[in-house]
C-alpha cells in the first residue's frame, strides 16, 4: 500500500509567553519565563504550589457569540490558534465547509476544569439540575475543544479528540498524520489546548509533582534536568497545526514548512504515574524507524522534561540510551511552563521554527545539571545550529508515551 507524505503548511499558537508564533519565538530569544504567583489558588483548600503560567486572552469577543457561548478559555484559545494556522497556511475559512476531506483532531486533558467545577458546585449546593445550562454542558465535555473549533469553522470532515493527559496534543498530531497518510483526509487542523485552573494544579500537588519551593521566586521554576528541580508548573495555551497531504499542498501552491516523517505512541504497561526509561526509548526508536532515520540523522531532541525528579531522570536515561551525548537536547518548559494537553503542539511548532531559523534555544533555569541527567547533550545557551530532522517527545501520566519525527521538506 502506498502511503501519502504528510507536510505542515501552517500553524498558530496562544501561549503564556506570546499570543502568536512570532511573539512566542521572541519570548524564547529574550529568555522569558511565564511563571507567576497565583494569589487566588486557595479557594478550594491550601495548595503547596502557588505558581502557574496564565495566558492573557486577547479580544475573545471577536468570536461571534453564537459560537463563543459554548466555549471555555481552552476553546477560545484553540479557535484563535486555528485562525492563525489557517491564515499562515493560506487557507480561506469560507472554503472549509464545502470540503468533506478537511478534518479536525484536537486534544486536551479533559473538558474545561473551570466549567466542570462551577457545574458541580452549583449542583451540590442547590441539588437542582435545571440550574445547569446547556452551554455549560458543552464546555465540560472531554471533546469540547474539537467540537467548538469544528463548529466555528463549519468542518464537515473527520472530527476527533484525544485525551491522554500531557501527550494529548502529540497524539492528536500523530492521529492526523495517520489519517492523511492513509488517504482518509487531505487536510487536518490538529493540536491541543488546555486551561489553567487550581483543580488541575491540585491533582499534581497531591502527587508531589508540582513545584512548591519557588513560590517566592517564580521565574526560577520549573527547572528541567536541574539538580534543584522540584516539580512542574502548570500553564495554559493552545497550539494548532495544518497537516496536509503533500500532493494536495503542491496542487494549491502551499508554502511547506516541514514534513512529518514518523510517529509512535505506546504505553509502558508498568506504572500509572512513574515514568519508564525502556518504553520511552522504544517509543523514540520506533518513531525514527518509521521515518527511516537513524540516531545520527536526528539534529535535535525536544525533551518533554517538565521539571519533576523522576520524569526528567527517566527521559534523560532514555535519550542517553538512543543518542548518548551526540545530539543537542533541550526542554522548552522553563520558558513556557507545562501547557499539558497543549504542550505537544505548541512545542512542536517552536522546534519547526528553530529548525527553519537554524537556532536552538536552551533549557531555561538549567543552572546545575543533575549528575544523573548529565549523559545527554543538554543545551544551556542559545546555540546557532542547522539541523534537518528532529524528535519531539511527550510523556504522560498513565504511562503514555508519544514521539513525533519531523524533517525539513525536500
Amino acid at each position: 500500500m502506498s502511503l501519502n507524505r504528510v507536510v505542515i503548511t501552517g500553524y498558530g499558537v496562544v501561549t503564556p509567553i506570546g499570543r502568536s508564533v512570532g511573539e512566542m519565538m521572541n519570548g524564547f530569544a529574550l529568555g522569558d519565563c511565564a511563571t507567576r504567583v497565583m494569589p487566588d489558588w486557595n479557594r478550594l483548600g491550601p495548595l503547596r504550589c502557588q505558581v502557574g503560567a496564565p495566558v492573557e486572552i486577547q479580544d475573545p469577543t471577536a468570536i461571534p457569540r453564537q459560537y463563543r457561548r459554548t466555549m471555555s478559555r481552552m476553546s477560545i484559545m484553540a479557535v484563535q490558534a486555528a485562525d492563525q494556522a489557517l491564515a499562515h497556511a493560506g487557507i480561506s475559512p469560507s472554503n472549509i465547509p464545502e470540503d468533506p476531506r478537511f478534518g479536525c483532531v484536537l486534544g486536551s486533558t479533559a473538558g474545561s476544569p473551570e466549567a466542570t467545577t462551577q457545574s458541580y458546585q452549583s449542583l451540590l449546593a442547590h441539588h437542582e439540575y435545571t440550574l445547569l445550562g446547556a452551554a455549560e454542558f458543552f464546555r465540560c465535555l472531554p471533546h469540547t475543544v474539537t467540537l467548538n473549533v469544528a463548529q466555528y469553522l463549519g468542518i464537515k470532515g473527520v472530527a476527533m479528540a484525544t485525551a491522554a493527559a500531557c501527550a494529548s496534543g502529540s497524539q492528536a498530531i500523530g492521529l492526523a498524520y495517520d489519517l492523511i497518510r492513509l488517504g482518509r483526509q487531505d487536510v487536518i487542523l490538529c493540536g491541543g489546548a488546555e486551561e489553567l485552573h487550581e483543580t488541575v494544579v491540585g491533582s499534581f500537588d497531591i502527587l508531589y509533582a508540582a513545584s512548591s519551593g519557588y513560590n517566592d521566586s517564580p521565574s526560577r521554576t520549573p527547572r528541567p534536568f536541574d539538580r534543584d528541580r522540584d516539580g512542574l508548573v502548570c500553564g495554559e495555551g493552545a497550539g494548532v497545526l495544518v497537516l496536509e497531504c503533500l500532493d494536495h499542498a503542491k496542487r494549491r501552491g502551499a508554502n511547506i514548512l516541514a514534513e512529518v516523517v514518523g510517529y509512535h505512541t505506546c504505553n509502558n504497561g508498568i506504572h500509572v504515574s512513574q515514568s519508564d526509561t525502556t518504553s520511552m526509548a522504544m517509543c523514540m526508536r520506533t518513531a525514527m524507524q518509521e521515518a527511516g532515520l537513524k540516531p545520527e540523522d536526528i539534529g535535535f531532541v525536544k525533551a518533554h522534561a517538565t521539571g519533576t525528579t523522576q520524569g526528567d531522570l527517566a527521559e534523560a536515561q532514555a535519550i542517553a540510551a538512543e543518542f548518548g551525548k551526540d545530539v543537542p537536547v533541550s526542554s522548552l518548559k522553563g520558558h513556557l511552563s507545562h501547557t499539558l494537553g497543549g504542550s505537544g503542539a505548541i512545542e512542536l511548532v517552536a522546534v519547526v521554527e528553530m529548525m527553519r531559523s537554524g537556532v536552538i534555544y536552551p533549557t531555561r533555569n538549567l543552572e546545575n545539571i543533575d549528575p544523573a541527567c548529565a549523559g545527554i547533550g543538554l543545551i544551556r545557551e542559545t546555540t546557532p545550529r542547522k539541523f534537518s530532522a528532529f524528535l519531539s517527545n511527550s510523556f504522560a501520566f498513565g504511562g503514555i508515551n508519544a514521539a513525533i519525527a519531523c524533517a525539513a521538506y525536500e
